[in-house]
């Protein structure tokens, strides 16, 4: 690995470092206003990473780096682990006294927006803790590579190469330029904040609970300020104003570019977008005609509350209205499923993802009619549009990968002494980054906070791990990378 490559990437993350040590005056400021002492430590942890990150940024200060493939894994990287460790220095000093897992935990949860949660008594804990875990699912919705924009200018760098590693969209942009784009992304995620910020308020939601649960919603991240998380609000409108907003989040950012700026609805007839609105629709009618005909809970209430679980995890959002674990073992199965879906490329969701799993029914669909017809030559296609032989590999690749990986820290997980069910699924839903799992430990109703120590390291891993879609941290694991 060449020095200055090491240096340059330094350089990068000690920048942002010192912006997120900003941010955190912002919770601060919501402390002190309300009288809590722990303005002090989000001022504290500011001026010790703030302080830090300007030494460093100083020392790695040098020309521009030269541009390549292995410089943009590294950045990339170095950012989401920057972010994950300035995310979780307040956690570790605040009043609430949590261990350093716990602590980072929490942070990398929230940096990935993956809405897991050790914390319980949210309802009464201080509001800057509250609001720092919605600004970093909110930062971390938008993606740490989207901000880079504002820091990688000082390099000379431009920052497409830099989000297309770190996201799954495969989209054209709609500008030429990539700052253009970046920024209407950035401008269309606050307006949408706002939008939602001031409908949860209409709703009946309070000011503080509103800001907090439009920042969550958005970044399809679900961090609630209270332990029911929505089955605190009655409204059903509360509800159905998360469900749209949720759905919105989970679509591609270019979609929503094109409809606000140019009217456009070309993106909207997208096959992913299609197939996504599909299969939530599907499982959304499917779990509350299941929930009616079993006189689970009566229609009108179920309806609401079938639909809103299905989109909280199909969107990987992980809100909970209700504990579904009491249910019936029908509804365990499908959110199960649900789980590992996800939204479309280029959105704020987590998961597989519905263009990859349009690109593996393709492949198996030739792979049959191969069989039938073996001279034949068949192309596998996403809507009008054929997939490069390429990127049906780096997709089968990826599905081998995923669950392989759920299958490793399955093992892993259950070695500290959990249930199986416990282990599988914390395995699954940190590597889908959605955030509930299954049982009485880490289901709807519970949080991680009873896991051990080693098992709380293991699904740090896997949350990180999910956001950057795994091969952009695996490729670090390479001897290859290392070598000059």
């Amino acid at each position: 690995m060449n020095a200055n490559m090491l240096r340059s990437a330094m350089h990068v993350s000690a920048i942002f470092a010192f912006y997120l040590a900003t941010m955190m005056l912002i919770p601060g400021l919501v402390d002190l206003y309300y009288g809590n002492e722990d303005w002090k430590v989000f001022a504290s942890s500011a001026a010790m990473i703030g302080g830090l990150s300007a030494l460093i940024a100083v020392a790695t200060r040098a020309g521009p780096p030269v541009v390549s493939t292995r410089f943009t894994f590294l950045v990339v990287n170095m950012l989401w682990l920057t972010f994950c460790a300035a995310a979780s220095v307040p956690f570790m000093f605040a009043t609430i006294e949590m261990s350093l897992a716990d602590a980072v935990f929490e942070g990398v949860s929230g940096a990935t927006t993956t809405g897991s949660t050790v914390l319980s008594g949210l309802d009464t804990m201080p509001p800057g803790i509250l609001l720092w875990r919605s600004m970093l699912q909110w930062i971390g919705g938008l993606g740490v590579i989207v901000l880079g924009l504002f820091i990688l200018p000082f390099l000379k760098i431009g920052g497409a190469s830099f989000f297309k590693i770190e996201s799954s969209d495969r989209y054209d942009r709609p500008f030429a330029r990539f700052s253009t784009y970046a920024y209407s992304v950035v401008g269309i995620y606050a307006a949408l904040t706002v939008l939602c910020a001031a409908l949860y308020a209409w709703s009946g939601m309070s000011a503080f609970d509103a800001v907090n649960h439009a920042m969550t919603t958005l970044a399809s991240g679900g961090f609630s300020t209270h332990d029911r998380s929505f089955g605190f609000f009655a409204s059903p409108w509360t509800h159905w104003i998360a469900i749209v907003f949720m759905i919105i989040a989970a679509l591609p950012f270019t979609a929503l570019i094109l409809l606000a700026l140019r009217a456009r609805f070309d993106a909207f007839r997208d096959n992913q977008v299609l197939v996504f609105l599909g299969y939530t629709l599907f499982l959304a009618i499917l779990l509350s005609m299941q929930l009616d005909l079993s006189e689970t809970i009566e229609f009108r209430e179920g309806f609401t509350k079938a639909v809103f679980s299905v989109v909280s995890i199909v969107t990987t959002t992980g809100y909970a209205v209700d504990n579904y674990m009491e249910w019936n073992s029908f509804t365990v199965a499908l959110i199960l499923v649900a789980t590992v879906l996800g939204g479309c490329a280029g959105s704020t969701s987590g998961g597989i993802k519905a263009t990859r799993w349009i690109i593996l029914f393709g492949v198996i669909k030739r792979s049959l009619e191969t069989f039938i017809y073996p001279h034949a030559i068949r192309t596998v296609r996403s809507g009008s549009v054929s997939v490069p032989d390429q990127q049906q590999y780096v997709t089968m690749m990826y599905f081998g990968t995923f669950f392989m990986l759920v299958g490793i820290g399955t093992v892993l997980v259950a070695l500290t002494g959990v249930d199986l069910v416990t282990a599988f699924s914390g395995a699954l839903t940190a590597l889908s980054n959605v955030g509930p799992g299954l049982g009485e430990v880490i289901g709807p109703a519970g949080n991680f906070g009873a896991l051990d120590d080693s098992a709380k390291w293991i699904l740090s891993f896997g949350m990180l791990l999910g956001r950057l879609e795994l091969f952009t941290m695996l490729v670090l694991l390479s001897p290859a990378f290392w070598r000059d």
